[in-house]
């Protein structure tokens, strides 16, 4: 069965080397004609725009739109982890949904929490989940003590519900509830932004991701359909808000505004077919999205669906700021395997900066001579900073060790930007099952001295 599935929509691990060939030409294809192989396969792209002479009917309310979409029927609903999803309701063919931008008291991991703005108390915002053809009727009602707007990022609308707060509208002061309505003219994985003060509002966390599902569910149909956002921000030790000033020395990165361990697993079962999608609203940094124990295929940018001559193999998938890409797989290796940004100091927490550079140092009888003078002194970071976790060095009020938390063979020293796949045969249920059990003969341990002798391996002795 794996053998044959269409490479269309995902990769397993047999797939790779037949795809891996194909991407090849795939490739040459991709620079010397995607702009009109892409133009050509985005839904909607040559559809007449709201209000124009090649629109029915002669209201600009209804023009264009389709009968609302249905979950199960049209789409596989996205799972967030972490996160949530805005409700809505039919009211006169539309779908009605209300985001109301306000304080939120957000919890990035037990130990750290701060004063954020977000939309319907959650940071980042709900997902809202629509399908293409859908008339969408949004209203955002501001609880904020200033000024704000709502940019749909990366929909095809009309100008004046594009939402860059003096340029397209004015901005909803305080108290205000505003309406936006406009037919989806497209699919694929958007976002949601304040475009008010948006170093402040978005450094606070005024973000969301916006999906909108084909109108025709493609073939092979997805199992499991994940949805992350990237964000980064700076909350000092002992300080109960984000600084959304800051523009370089970020020490809190998350996913779905979670930090590893609090980050949820993405939980499949052996076989299905997975898409993932990731969206960066961070402020400054791109991010590169490394996933263990697979190879999948980029299916999607923020423009829409790639052409299958222009997917290529890759493990790591780079998200530029103000961008999201889809990567889509078959799940057919069980285990629990890492999901993480490979900027090393995107998987740090709090502390993990400005930190003086210790590795290396041998301190000698410095802590038998200053102990008398402070007795909780002990010098830290001469072998690293996973010790320093590990050993459950007391923090700062209101902030987080640097890195980590326990995992099933030992402490994992990864934090910020990290969470875990994890693949099961045969499950029931999408709750989070444990820790994978390794079947014997496939789990890396001490080699023996036998070992060691028969294939002739000489170890020499750790000189420290």
């Amino acid at each position: 069965m794996k053998k044959t599935m269409d490479r269309k929509n995902g990769l397993s691990r047999r797939e790779a080397l037949a795809v891996g060939g194909a991407a090849v030409a795939g490739g040459a294809l991709l620079l010397s004609g995607r702009g009109t192989a892409i133009a050509q396969d985005v839904p909607g792209a040559k559809r007449p725009r709201e209000g124009t002479a090649a629109d029915t009917g002669g209201s600009n309310v209804n023009q264009e739109a389709l009968p609302p979409g249905e979950e199960g029927r049209d789409y596989t609903p996205v799972v967030v982890p972490n996160g949530t999803k805005l409700p809505w309701k039919v009211v006169g063919g539309a779908k009605v949904y209300h985001l109301v931008a306000e304080e939120v008291e957000h919890e990035f991991a037990p130990g750290l929490r701060a004063t954020c703005w977000g939309y319907n108390g959650s940071v980042h915002g709900p997902l809202i989940e629509a399908v293409e053809g859908d008339r969408v009727r949004i209203f955002v009602t501001n609880r904020l003590q200033a000024p704000t707007s709502v940019h749909w990022h990366g929909l095809l609308l009309p100008n004046g519900m594009d939402g860059v707060g003096g340029l397209n509208q004015r901005a909803i002061k305080p108290g205000e509830t505003f309406k936006y309505e406009f037919t989806l003219r497209q699919s694929g994985t958007c976002m949601y932004h304040s475009h008010h003060d948006e170093m402040t509002q978005i450094g606070l966390g005024m973000t969301g991701l916006f999906v909108i599902h084909p109108r025709k569910r493609p073939e092979p149909r997805i199992d499991r359909d994940f949805a992350v956002l990237l964000h980064e921000w700076r909350i000092d030790p002992g300080t109960s808000r984000p600084n959304p000033n800051e523009m370089t020395d970020f020490n809190i990165l998350t996913m779905n505004a979670k930090v590893f361990p609090a980050t949820a697993p993405l939980v499949v079962r052996t076989g299905e077919r997975v898409r993932v999608r990731i969206g960066n609203l961070s402020p400054m940094s791109h991010h590169p999205i490394h996933l263990h124990g697979y190879q999948f295929l980029i299916t999607e940018t923020d423009g829409g669906r790639l052409p299958e001559s222009a997917r290529w193999p890759e493990t790591t998938v780079l998200v530029p700021v103000g961008s999201t890409r889809t990567v889509e797989f078959v799940a057919d290796e069980p285990g629990d395997w890492a999901l993480h940004c490979h900027m090393t100091h995107h998987v740090m927490n709090q502390m993990g900066h400005e930190f003086p550079n210790m590795i290396g140092v041998k301190p000698g009888a410095i802590d038998r001579k200053v102990q008398p003078l402070l007795p909780e002194y002990m010098t830290m970071g001469q072998d690293g900073m996973g010790e320093m976790a590990e050993m459950g060095m007391p923090v700062p009020q209101n902030s987080i060790p640097m890195v980590g938390g326990p995992g099933k063979h030992d402490y994992i020293t990864m934090g910020g930007m990290f969470t875990v796949l994890k693949v099961r045969d045969g499950i029931t249920s999408y709750e989070n099952p444990g820790w994978y059990e390794n079947p014997p003969g496939t789990l890396a341990l001490p080699a023996s001295a036998d070992d060691l002798e028969q294939n002739d391996i000489r170890v020499r002795r750790n000189k420290n």
